[in-house]
């Protein structure tokens, strides 16, 4: 079975960050841990509240079931920053295991990182753990009003790390790696029309 490109180019973007990631300092990677502390801290609290909320209810309805419509097989849009980020906080042995699956052909409907115990990424990308559902927002949200309240303020401030009309960490992010003479396919903020036309648009680029 042959390796799709969709996975190609994950298995290229991954390679990249590790690849840079080792040829740095210590000191190097902490700076990359600090400017990216804001962002580690919104993704621990929205884990927090998807556990509380709908770790039961989304475990029973997509992933024990065999559905997982939210992990459909290449389906995930992965940000370089995401790459990134996952990386600095995995261990070897977590990425190995990244780099072995997306060396194996995918038959199935479900994403190639869906493994017996779930995602394979330590920090998923942010599309995934950004992602509810309407059956299972209907579920919570219409019984705890302020859960839904909760929520619509992660989805504001997602956009403060991600969404180019002013200076965001996955930009940055990538264009560290630009800088180093890096090029991946996943560089939307770079390399994508419409992110593109977004900071243009705000006076960025």
């Amino acid at each position: 079975m042959s390796v799709s490109d969709y996975q190609k180019e994950q298995a290229e973007s991954l390679s990249i960050v590790r690849k840079h990631l080792s040829s740095i300092s210590r000191a190097q990677k902490q700076d990359l841990l600090a400017m990216s502390a804001d962002y580690l801290a919104f993704r621990e609290q929205v884990g927090r509240f998807l556990v509380e909320h709908f770790g039961g209810i989304c475990r029973r309805k997509c992933y024990e079931s065999d559905l997982s419509a939210c992990c459909t097989r290449e389906g995930i849009i992965t940000f370089f920053a995401d790459m990134v980020l996952n990386a600095l906080v995995s261990t070897p042995e977590r990425l190995d295991a990244l780099e072995a699956v997306l060396g194996l052909g995918n038959s199935g409907r479900k994403c190639v990182y869906l493994g017996p115990e779930g995602c394979l990424w330590d920090l998923k990308p942010v599309v995934c753990e950004m992602f509810l559902c309407d059956s299972a927002q209907k579920d919570v949200f219409e019984k705890k009003p302020e859960a839904a309240r909760q929520w619509e303020e992660f989805r504001r401030r997602e956009k403060l790390f991600k969404w180019p009309d002013r200076p965001v960490l996955f930009d940055r992010l990538e264009k560290i790696f630009i800088e180093e003479g890096y090029r991946s396919p996943l560089m939307y903020f770079h390399f994508s029309p419409g992110l593109v036309r977004v900071k243009k648009l705000a006076g960025l680029d």
